[in-house]
Formats: structure tokens, C-alpha cells, sequence
């Protein structure tokens, strides 16, 4: 019943709020994508309700009603055109793939990312929407997990049992990114409590990892750690902090655990079927992207013809990046690559920025992503994963972190491009000596 009165309240309050102020509908609608809370409460909430329809709605409206926001985008403008231009590339790819229906609801359901992406990243415009946006996203995933969590210590593995949204791989690869995303947050927070909180939340996603027993995940998390490590500062409290996350991760992965783990370093002829059946499937897929290496056989279309490489039809790639590649060509490819690689690059300048920068909160957050989405690059090597959103809405935190930075160098530029020094406060005012006359 909580969870009914939770969910018409955030749908119906959070939509009338967001016809004035849709920053609040991206938010709920972020939460919404995370939460599923037609699936998370399904006996509470019969029959759907189309709640994120509701949210989503009121936030396009509200977003017209602003003017669809600033579309000045600065350093993030590379990332936002990407995400368009993959977009437009597979309504090109799905107008001419053999089955409409298929292509065509694959380029809807990312439609339903692109157009939430497009209102946040033109309505970021300070830095309180930013960490908003990333408590909103943490919360949700926090809260989701300590559910898992709950479902697993009674006695019920729900994640390796039935899945959430997909397989037990496609929760991992949430659940690890949303590991980084909440761990550099507790690193960044101002507060005991709302580090605490963030403390918190990483620990149940990363526990979540483990007992998905998705090797994909597995690999994921140990890449989350390396890449932590190397980014952040080199301050006793961080190194503190890394450490115990460690240890706990340690002690949370049981014998179990490191057995299945282990499974994915051997041999060609020690694999199991699940592990040989991957390299199968990525096989199939170089073959369909050199055949078809234009527009490739069109969006969600690897599961149509996979029988033609002695599978069942309508089994998945098991790689997000080869999928891709099969179904909308090299171009689509490459699309998906620039969209998450401008990001990464274009942070690390900031992440490796010294503490006492002008503005912390911009390393923060740069770090953040930066963890997160290597986590997610090498996650969903092992799983076709379109139309996980968490990923999206992450990379649109450091489109944000990115535009907002841009801002505040053109602030500081005068109109010619000369820096603008102000005068320093401190420094005595000079009188000018007076004049001598020549001497005769």
C-alpha cells in the first residue's frame, strides 16, 4: 500500500508540479525509470498505470512552457549531438528494416530516453540541479537494492531467480554502475549523515553484484575499483574511505561468488555453455556488421535472424557494443562509442583538477561518471542491454558538469577573449608621484 500511495502521489502531484517547474518532473521521471514501480509493486499497482507517461507528459509540457531551456551546451555539445545523431541513424536504419514494427518500437523506447536526455540537459543550468538529479538517481537505486537485499536474506534470490527488468546480468550492470555513481558521492558529500547515506546505498548495489552472480558484473565491479583508485585524490580520508570499501566487498563475496567468478578466465575448452555461447554470439554479430556494415540489419533485429547461425530465434547478442554494430552498422557503432567516450574524455581534465579548485564539486562529479561508465563500458561487453536507462541519465550528469563548467570559463572571458583579471582587494591603492621640472 506504500508503495501505491508512494507512486499516485510522485505521478500525479509530481506531474501538476511539473507543468511550472519540469525540472521536478525529470527527476520523478529519473526515479520512475530506475524504480519501475509497476514491476517493483506490481500487486499494489494492477494493471500498470503508465505512471513515467504521466511524468513525462507533464515535463514536455512544462518544458515547452520554458522555452525548451538553453541549448547552450559548450563542452557537452558533442555528447548531446551524439546521442541525436544515433538516434536519427536508427530511424534511418529501422525505415528500411524487413520488420517495421520491431524497428520501429526499438527507436520509440529510445525516443522515451532521448527526449527526458534533451529537457535535463537544457534545464541544468546550477550546480543544486546537478547533485539533485544525482541524489534522485542514487536514492532510487539504493532503495531498489536494499529491496533485492531484503528478498535475498529471506531466503529468495529474486535477482538470480527471475530477473528485475531482463536477467539477473542486466540488474548487475545497473547495480554496478550505480555503485560508482553513490561511492564518489559519499566521497563528495558536505554532511556526516548524507555520506553515510551514500556509504550505504553503494554497499547494497555493489552486495546486489554478488549475489546476481553475473561474471559480467563481477569484472565490472573490479574495473570500478581499479578505475576509482587511480582517479581519485590522494588524501589520507579517500584512501580510508577506498580501503573499508574494499574489505567489505571482500567479506560480502562469499566461496559461491568467487567460484563463479573465476569460471570466466579459462580455457577454450574448460568453458561452460554460457561463457563458449557468448563468443559465439559475438561472432555471429562481426559477421552481420561486415555484411551489412551501412545500417546493419536493423534496430532490435539480431534476435530475427540469429537462426540463421543455428540459434533459436530471438536470443540476444549478450554484448551491447557488438549488437549494436549487428543491427545498426558501423555508424550506429560508432555513435554509441562517441556518446559515452566524449564524456569520459572530456571529464578527465576536470577529474584530475586539484582540490582546491575553484569549484570541488565539478572533480567530484567528473570522477563519478568517469568510474561509473567504465564500469558500464566493460558490463555490457556481456549483455545486450538497449534499453537500460541508467547509463544515459549518468552520462547526462557529466554533459551537465561539462555545459555548467563551459559557463563559468566564458564568464571569466572578456568579449575580446582576454581573461578578465579583477584587481586584487588587498593591494595598497598607489598615488602617482608628482611631476619635477626639468632643471634649467
Amino acid at each position: 500500500m506504500k508503495g501505491a500511495i508512494f507512486t499516485y502521489l510522485l505521478a500525479y502531484g509530481g506531474a501538476a508540479v511539473s507543468l511550472f517547474n519540469p525540472f521536478v518532473g525529470l527527476l520523478i521521471y529519473v526515479s520512475f525509470a530506475v524504480l519501475k514501480p509497476e514491476t517493483l509493486w506490481s500487486w499494489a499497482l494492477p494493471g500498470g498505470g503508465n505512471f513515467s507517461r504521466i511524468v513525462a507528459i507533464a515535463l514536455l509540457v512544462g518544458w515547452a512552457f520554458k522555452g525548451f531551456g538553453r541549448w547552450s551546451f559548450g563542452r557537452a555539445r558533442g555528447i548531446v549531438f551524439a546521442f541525436l545523431g544515433l538516434w536519427l541513424w536508427s530511424v534511418v536504419s529501422a525505415s528500411l528494416a524487413p520488420n517495421q514494427e520491431v524497428a520501429w518500437n526499438f527507436v520509440e523506447g529510445m525516443a522515451k530516453i532521448l527526449l527526458p536526455f534533451l529537457a535535463g540537459i537544457t534545464l541544468i543550468d546550477t550546480a543544486q540541479k546537478l547533485k539533485a538529479l544525482t541524489w534522485a538517481l542514487v536514492l532510487s537505486q539504493g532503495y531498489l537494492a536494499l529491496e533485492f537485499n531484503s528478498s535475498y536474506y529471506q531466503g529468495f534470490n529474486l535477482v538470480h531467480e527471475l530477473g528485475f527488468f531482463g536477467d539477473n546480468n542486466t540488474v548487475a550492470i545497473a547495480m554496478v554502475t550505480g555503485t560508482g555513481l553513490a561511492f564518489f558521492l559519499a566521497i563528495g558529500a558536505d554532511r556526516w549523515w548524507q555520506k553515510a547515506l551514500a556509504l550505504l546505498a553503494s554497499l547494497l548495489t555493489m552486495h546486489v553484484v554478488f549475489f546476481s552472480f553475473s561474471r559480467g558484473g563481477m569484472l565490472a565491479l573490479g574495473v570500478l575499483g581499479l578505475t576509482a583508485f587511480l582517479i581519485l585524490p590522494k588524501r589520507p580520508t579517500h584512501f580510508l574511505v577506498f580501503t573499508a570499501a574494499v574489505l567489505l566487498a571482500l567479506r560480502l563475496a562469499g566461496p559461491e561468488v568467487r567460484e563463479r567468478f573465476s569460471t570466466a578466465f579459462v580455457s577454450e575448452g574448460e568453458r561452460d555453455f554460457s561463457a563458449q555461447s557468448r563468443v559465439e554470439l559475438w561472432g555471429a554479430c562481426w559477421d552481420l556488421m561486415l555484411r551489412h556494415p551501412l545500417l546493419g540489419v536493423g534496430p532490435d533485429h539480431f534476435p530475427l535472424v540469429v537462426h540463421e547461425y543455428g540459434w533459436n530465434a530471438g536470443k540476444e547478442a549478450h554484448s551491447l557494443w557488438l549488437q549494436t554494430g549487428a543491427e545498426l552498422g558501423f555508424p550506429g557503432l560508432l555513435l554509441l562509442i562517441l556518446f559515452y567516450g566524449l564524456c569520459v574524455g572530456r571529464l578527465l581534465p576536470l577529474a584530475r583538477a586539484r582540490l582546491g579548485s575553484r569549484d570541488p564539486w565539478s572533480g567530484h562529479m567528473a570522477r563519478m561518471v568517469i568510474a561509473s561508465l567504465a564500469a558500464f563500458a566493460v558490463s555490457v561487453q556481456f549483455v545486450s542491454a538497449e534499453g537500460l536507462e541508467l547509463p544515459y541519465y549518468i552520462a547526462m550528469i557529466g554533459a551537465g558538469v561539462l555545459k555548467l563548467a563551459s559557463a563559468r570559463l566564458k564568464d571569466v572571458v572578456s568579449p575580446e577573449g582576454a581573461p578578465t583579471v579583477p584587481p586584487p582587494a588587498s593591494l595598497p591603492v598607489t598615488r602617482p608621484l608628482p611631476r619635477i621640472p626639468d632643471s634649467a
